[in-house]
């Protein structure tokens, strides 16, 4: 736990100094109790989920990854890292449209980055419209559907979601991720804070229901 500790504080300061510098790269991590992903919770336990990316103009290419603190069966801990592509189109000052490509890949449950048989290759469309976001994505290998429409306001966002196959209990598309989150900041000194997300989140499909608490540095 020590070193866990000491890693994150590592990370803070070069996040720090990257940002403070107005450097296209930059660099964090995220604790959290738990890892749901539109509505289907991965692994067991906390979940530390750093990333890495390049910003320049409209143009974001990053890393992100998921990695189970718990050890309590074969599968575990769930590991996950991937990465992804967003062109930012800017319509005006109230409204935009992200395009994204993501490639998942499951450490755990392969036996080879290069081989393409362990890869999820998944195009996905955000619209920007003032204060609602309206999010569909399409994983090409194994046909799952999601579709998410989120509320903003101050800091709050309400959102609903549909999907299919992964998403559900019987595979079949139905609403699938509901709830409300939030964020607050903890700040720690005059030129240093932390961002505190938390919110919960019901699967209507899994009768799953999860609260999530985490920290992003």
């Amino acid at each position: 736990m020590k070193r866990i500790i000491l890693g994150i504080l590592i990370i803070v300061g070069f996040s720090y100094t990257v940002c403070s510098q107005e450097n296209p790269w930059h660099v964090g991590v995220d604790l959290y109790n738990t890892y749901v992903f539109r509505g289907a919770k991965f692994g067991n336990g906390a979940s530390i989920q750093p990333s890495f990316n390049y910003n320049k103009s409209s143009f974001t290419f990053g890393a992100w990854g998921s990695y189970s603190m718990s050890n309590n069966s074969v599968d575990d801990p769930f590991i996950e890292t991937d990465l992804y592509a967003t062109y930012l189109i800017q319509l005006n000052d109230k409204s935009s449209i992200s395009l994204t490509f993501t490639d998942y890949y499951f450490p755990t449950y392969a036996t080879s980055y290069l081989s393409s048989d362990y890869h999820s290759f998944e195009p996905s469309v955000t619209f920007n419209i003032r204060k609602l976001s309206l999010m569909s994505a399409y994983i090409l290998k194994t046909k799952d559907v999601y579709n998410e429409l989120t509320f903003n306001f101050n800091n709050v966002s309400i959102f609903a979601a549909a999907g299919n196959k992964m998403y559900t209990k019987d595979g079949n598309y139905t609403i699938c991720n509901l709830g409300v989150k939030t964020i607050k900041t903890i700040k720690l000194s005059d030129s240093f804070s932390i961002p505190l997300n938390g919110g919960v989140v019901l699967n209507p499909s899994t009768e799953m229901f999860s609260i999530i608490v985490g920290i992003s540095l």
